[in-house]
């Protein structure tokens, strides 16, 4: 699709403002609003949830105030979300920007969701309870670990993305292996109905990895400083939760509560919570690598500034507003 189809309106435009955690993709975002006509989507699998703010590194009051995001506390933390969920709620969002004359502007770090926005989502087979009670059956008796390492065997890709300790989707990858004899990050490379927008994709990543994981550090202190363990003190006290959850199994807030678990003490938590955010977002920008026809913001100078250039040369509406 080239400018002149987006210009005369083949696709409505749409921009993504993708990046690892903690590289300032929410900042670019708000300075971003002040200057073009767009609105704001989420595409953060643990700012769906309401009650996780600080842990999720939501946007405070006053940020929402002068840049509203789309998608942010839609879902109880009891409750699971996903990856096609998300399409479908990004699409009835993008669809109302696009009416009211702006541009949706999606960001965020789930690459997953991306992705399905983008491509869709292929016909996954449903659960299957006789593969599911067996590969329990082997969990409870091989542990994760070894499960995990199946599915690096059978499915490096999928392996990559999902974390050794979500037992949910390593079984669920496995199982689709078992019930289709293909990859699980084959299937969904295959896609389904791509998204009817002509989407601009922009990435923001600090230029060297010792300065992405110097903020994941920072913010992790100030996530505790701003209170964190008291926002999992809360959760845990509403007697519904529990750590598997997908909403529980969020970045830090896993540690924490096994921290208050008793599991281990506050500086090993500390330590395994900005471990689990580095780990993070290397898999993010493992994601990131193989996304196509995307541009790398320039770090060492005014990403604001850049940004806009970029986007003016490219959106088929006045830049500034």
């Amino acid at each position: 699709m080239s400018a002149a189809d987006v210009a005369t309106g083949a696709l409505p435009p749409a921009i993504f403002l993708m990046g690892p955690t903690a590289s300032g993709k929410t900042d670019l975002a708000i300075a971003l609003r002040d200057h073009l006509p767009v609105d704001l989507v989420s595409v953060d699998s643990a700012m769906v949830y309401r009650g996780m703010d600080i842990g999720t590194a939501k946007p405070d009051a006053a940020e929402l105030a002068r840049a509203p995001h789309r998608l942010i506390d839609i879902c109880d933390p009891a409750e699971s979300y996903s990856a096609a969920a998300f399409r479908d709620d990004a699409l009835r969002e993008m669809q109302a920007i696009t009416a009211a004359g702006r541009i949706p502007l999606l960001v965020g770090g789930t690459m997953l969701y991306f992705r399905a926005l983008q491509y869709g989502l292929s016909d996954l087979p449903p659960a299957d309870p006789a593969i599911r009670a067996r590969l329990e059956a082997a969990l409870a008796d091989q542990g994760l670990a070894r499960l995990h390492a199946r599915l690096a065997a059978v499915d490096p890709d999928a392996a990559q993305r999902i974390h050794p300790n979500d037992p949910q989707r390593t079984l669920r990858a496995l199982e689709v292996w078992e019930a289709t004899g293909r990859p699980l990050s084959a299937l969904q490379a295959g896609g389904g109905n791509a998204m009817p927008y002509h989407a601009v994709k922009l990435v923001r990543c600090p230029v060297t990895r010792a300065e992405l994981h110097a903020r994941i550090d920072r913010r992790f202190d100030l996530m505790l400083d701003q209170g964190f363990v008291a926002e999992v003190e809360r959760l845990v006290a509403r007697g519904d939760l529990h750590p598997d959850l997908p909403s529980m199994r969020s970045v830090g807030y896993r540690q924490v509560w096994g921290w208050l678990r008793g599991e281990f003490g506050r500086e090993e938590m500390v330590k395994r919570g900005k471990a689990a955010t580095r780990q993070l977002a290397k898999r993010q920008i493992t994601w990131l690598r193989s996304e196509r026809d995307t541009h790398l913001l320039d770090e060492s100078g005014d990403p604001l500034t850049e940004t806009l250039g970029l986007l003016e040369s490219r959106l088929p509406v006045p830049g500034r507003c």
